[in-house]
C-alpha cells in the first residue's frame, strides 16, 4: 500500500497542477465573458514565471497597459510539458477572442517530444515578434578559451556532457547542430537537460563532481554573469554579434550551419473569426510599435522579426518541418 501512495501521490499532484492551471485560464476568460479583445485581454505564458515565455509575456503586458491598447491585460502561467500544456487549454478555448499565447520555437520541439495531441497548427496564428538567441559558455576558469578548443577535446571525448534546458529545446537542438558541425555523430550527443537557466547555472558552477562544464541556453540567461565574468561566452548562435556583446558568432568561427533560433510569436484561440483575429491583430502591431516594446526589445537583446498571421503560418510549418528533421538526426524521435 505504501508503494501504491508513493505512485498516486505524483500523479495527483499533476493533475491539480494541471487543473489550477486550466482554471486560472477559465477564470480569466469568465471574468469578462463576451466581451471584446480591446476591454480585457488574457495572456497565456506557457511556462512557470522566470523563463523566456514568461518575460516575452509580461513585456507584452506592460507595453499594452503603458499605451493603453487594451483596457485590463493579465498574464497567466500554465508551465510543463515544453509548453504543450498551455497549447492544449488554449485550444480547448475556441472561439473565444480574448485570449492570447507566447509561443515559440521551444514548444515546436515539445510537441514531438511528448507526441501531443496539440499542435502549432490547430491553433490561430496572429504574429511572430522577435528572436531569442542562444549562447554557448563556459565557467570563466574554463581551460576552453574558445569555442575551437571545446570542439578539438570534444572529438576527442564525445563523451563530455553539454548541459541546457529540457530534452528537445533550442539549447538541444542548438548542442546537436554543434555536433553535426563537429564531424561527431549527433544521435550520440550526452546532452544534460536542466530545468531552466538557473539550474544549468548551478550546475556550471559547481564544483562537484558530474557537473557539466559547459552550456548552451538563452543569451539573458547568461546575460548578468557573462557581464560580471562568471561565465565565458564562446559563441553566440545569431546571423551577427548582438549589439554591446563582443562575443563572435558561430558562423564568424566557420559553423555556419549552427544556426537554430528561439523565435517568438502570438497565436490565438481556433474558431475566432476573422473580424476578431483582425481586431488582434491590430493590438500587437500597436503594441510592437509603442516604444515601451522597443525598449524591451533593446533591454532583452532581442531581434525584431514581424511577420503577420499569412508568413507567420507559413513559418511555423517550415519550422516543423527543419525542427522534426533535427529531432531524428538527434535520434530524439522516430522518423516514422
Amino acid at each position: 500500500m505504501i508503494g501504491d501512495r508513493g505512485l498516486i501521490a505524483p500523479a495527483v499532484g499533476a493533475v491539480l497542477v494541471l487543473t489550477t492551471g486550466f482554471f486560472a485560464v477559465q477564470d480569466a476568460v469568465g471574468q469578462e465573458d463576451g466581451s471584446r479583445a480591446r476591454s480585457a485581454l488574457t495572456v497565456i505564458a506557457p511556462a512557470a514565471a522566470g523563463g523566456g515565455w514568461d518575460l516575452a509575456a509580461r513585456e507584452f503586458q506592460q507595453a499594452t497597459r503603458t499605451e493603453s491598447i487594451v483596457n485590463s491585460v493579465q498574464v497567466v502561467n500554465v508551465p510543463g510539458a515544453g509548453g504543450t500544456i498551455g497549447l492544449g487549454q488554449l485550444r480547448r478555448l475556441e472561439a473565444d477572442p480574448t485570449t492570447v499565447m507566447i509561443t515559440g520555437a521551444a514548444m515546436v520541439g515539445g510537441v514531438e517530444m511528448g507526441g501531443s495531441s496539440a499542435r502549432l497548427s490547430d491553433v490561430t496564428p496572429i504574429a511572430r515578434l522577435t528572436d531569442d538567441f542562444q549562447v554557448i559558455a563556459v565557467p570563466a576558469d574554463s581551460p576552453w578559451e574558445t569555442l575551437d578548443d571545446f570542439l578539438e577535446d570534444w572529438r576527442e571525448d564525445p563523451d563530455i556532457p553539454v548541459g541546457g534546458g529540457s530534452a528537445g529545446s533550442p539549447d538541444h537542438l542548438v548542442a546537436g547542430q554543434l555536433a553535426e558541425a563537429a564531424e561527431l555523430d549527433p544521435a550520440g550527443l550526452h546532452y544534460t537537460p536542466h530545468a531552466g537557466g538557473g539550474e544549468l547555472t548551478l550546475s556550471l558552477l559547481s564544483d562537484a563532481h558530474g557537473t557539466v562544464r559547459i552550456g548552451v541556453s538563452g543569451f539573458n540567461d547568461f546575460r548578468d554573469l557573462i557581464e560580471g565574468e562568471r561565465l565565458r561566452a564562446l559563441a553566440v548562435v545569431a546571423p551577427e554579434r548582438l549589439e554591446g556583446v563582443d562575443v563572435p558568432t558561430a558562423a564568424e568561427l566557420g559553423y555556419p550551419s549552427v544556426n537554430l533560433v528561439n523565435w517568438r510569436g502570438v497565436v490565438a484561440a481556433p474558431g475566432i473569426s476573422e473580424e476578431e483575429r483582425s481586431e488582434l491583430l491590430e493590438i500587437t502591431e500597436e503594441m510592437y510599435q509603442a516604444p515601451s516594446w522597443q525598449e524591451a526589445i533593446d533591454r532583452n537583446r532581442w531581434d525584431p522579426s514581424w511577420a503577420g498571421p499569412e508568413e507567420f503560418g507559413g513559418f511555423i510549418s517550415e519550422e516543423e518541418t527543419r525542427i522534426r528533421a533535427l529531432m531524428i538526426d538527434l535520434g530524439l524521435i522516430d522518423e516514422a
